[in-house]
């Protein structure tokens, strides 16, 4: 056989035994999920129908893992005295959340507050408005929820922070930051390479920009406004409204845009760059 006929024949051989390479054999770093895509159950399982809804936006709050998740409240719901297994840190999304011992005043907490429940401690929890959402995050599981009788001591204390008494900081004083009207506020941990930490970003109305992060874990909840999602992994643009989740492993660039001020919480445990757009 000359030596032209048999580089040929060889090449089919070579491809007629090769695997087949499909979209889904594709390795990703990222993922999208938009809040219309959800999956929702009963949050509190023995209650029935008086259980607040929730759906899992990432890892599963019924198995000892980090969870996120997305919990909705009926106006005027009012929970029993209760504990909880494990900590848990919420933000509210929309409505009038209000979290505390039962024998304390009211403060209803609106859109873009947060609060940690420790585990072991008795409270209880009610919502004031017609709709009310919260993004709830473990770092553990399963969340439980048992009666204020086993109530327990382990050391930690509760915080409420209302939305007037967030403390952002500006593009001038971060250097992470770097567009013009972009404000951040810590809300756990830190921001730091290797340690994991909870902000929220606000981007201004306009916003036309990056997140680029390069560690092993980026999740972020869009909590108000509308923002516009790109990325390289995505084959067209995607809106995210509120309780929308996007994140990423190793080093990425989320691309968004947004008309109207929006607010991201990000957990993550690497610092993450904000910066404008590179217009070809």
């Amino acid at each position: 056989m000359p030596l032209r006929s048999k580089l040929i024949f060889l090449t089919l051989l070579s491809n007629l035994f090769s695997p087949v390479i499909t979209a889904g054999d594709v390795k990703t770093s990222s993922t999208v999920k938009p809040a219309s895509n959800l999956k929702w159950g009963a949050l509190n399982p023995l209650r029935g129908d008086k259980s607040p809804r929730a759906a899992n936006i990432w890892g599963d709050r019924t198995l000892n893992e980090p969870t996120g998740m997305l919990v909705k409240f009926e106006e005027g719901f009012s929970s029993p005295p209760h504990i909880h297994n494990i900590l848990y840190r919420g933000v509210v999304i929309e409505g009038l959340m209000h979290n505390d011992t039962p024998e304390s005043s009211e403060m209803w907490m609106p859109t873009s507050s947060f609060w940690t429940q420790p585990a072991g401690a008795n409270h209880i929890t009610a919502a004031a408005s017609k709709k009310n959402l919260i993004y709830l995050e473990i770092d553990s599981g399963p969340y439980l929820v048992k009666p204020s009788h086993d109530k327990f001591e382990n050391g930690e204390k509760p915080i409420n922070l209302h939305r007037s008494n967030l403390v952002w900081l500006s593009d001038e004083s971060l250097a992470p930051v770097n567009f013009q009207g972009a404000e951040l506020a810590t809300l756990w941990g830190r921001i730091s390479h290797g340690v994991l930490g909870g902000s929220l970003l606000k981007l201004p109305a306009g916003f036309d920009g990056n997140i680029t992060i390069d560690t092993d874990e980026f999740k972020a909840i869009v909590i108000s406004g509308r923002v516009i999602y790109k990325s390289l992994e995505l084959a067209q643009p995607m809106p995210l409204m509120p309780g929308s989740y996007f994140s990423s492993t190793e080093k990425f660039t989320h691309k968004l845009t947004s008309e109207e001020e929006a607010i991201i919480y990000i957990r993550s445990n690497g610092v993450y760059e904000v910066s404008p757009s590179v217009r070809p």
